[in-house]
């Protein structure tokens, strides 16, 4: 794996004791709080997401994108039109590996647009592997020595996220919401799913699974760092998607698992 080796690495002796714990946590829920730490000691950021992306075959779209973690007060971008449309139009367009940059007044109407972003990307067919780095917006925009030095450890960060992908794939359940008791759940819920041929987005997968554990929308809102209109958004896409309405209908379509 390569990281930078610029002088101030040479003064860090924690450097790599940092990296050892970042990859010892992949598959882990706090995977990505280990990597914000790691990339924190060398760029400064408050928030980072990381997520798997699948590409719709021959049509300019993301036909899912699942969290694979996130820490900080931003949310992650579960849904195609959630994603800033500079970054969504590089995706589709990108060849080799990706670094874009995104000032806070570049989001729009866009969730995380009141901070500045710079998203790396790595590729494999139609699969992306995608890590936000987000600050303040009261902070200066990313310079072009932190970009390049961001670029540097994408060549580490984002080969270990691919594999945090396929550690949690394993056992399909998202990392943003795991819960001690929830695994009987998960499995029956993700079962039901596959049997009645439905794909849900992984945030959407997650507030129905935490609303059928007895969690409030305002709980949920302030679980995921998202406002109350965000959850009831993601519970009727989910519902429409089962052909069911509302909580009730959620657990009607469960109890018939």
């Amino acid at each position: 794996m390569k990281l930078t080796s610029s002088p101030n690495d040479l003064h860090d002796p924690n450097l790599y004791l940092r990296l050892g714990e970042l990859v010892a946590s992949a598959g882990e829920a706090h995977f990505a709080e280990r990597m914000l730490t790691f990339v924190n000691s060398r760029v400064a950021i408050h928030g980072l997401d990381t997520a798997e992306w699948t590409l719709a075959p021959h049509q300019p779209a993301a036909l899912q994108i699942k969290s694979l973690g996130l820490t900080g007060p931003q949310s992650a971008v579960t849904d195609a039109q959630d994603v800033p449309r500079p970054l969504l139009h590089s995706v589709m367009r990108m060849e080799a590996p990706l670094l874009i940059q995104l000032r806070a007044d570049q989001g729009g109407h866009h969730p995380q647009g009141s901070v500045h972003q710079c998203y790396v990307v790595s590729r494999l067919g139609d699969l992306r592997w995608v890590i936000g780095f987000h600050r303040q917006a009261s902070l200066r925009a990313f310079s072009l020595a932190e970009l390049s030095l961001l670029k540097t450890l994408s060549d580490t960060l984002l080969p270990l996220v691919q594999h945090h992908a396929q550690l949690i794939g394993a056992t399909g359940a998202p990392a943003t919401l795991a819960a001690p008791d929830g695994g009987v759940l998960h499995q029956t819920f993700n079962g039901k799913l596959a049997h009645d041929a439905v794909s849900l987005s992984a945030r959407e997968q997650e507030v129905c699974i935490g609303l059928l554990k007895g969690v409030t929308v305002a709980q949920m809102a302030v679980r995921l760092n998202v406002k109350h209109s965000s959850v009831e958004t993601y519970l009727k896409r989910a519902t429409a998607k089962l052909g069911v309405s509302g909580r009730h209908g959620l657990a009607r379509w469960m109890a018939n698992a």
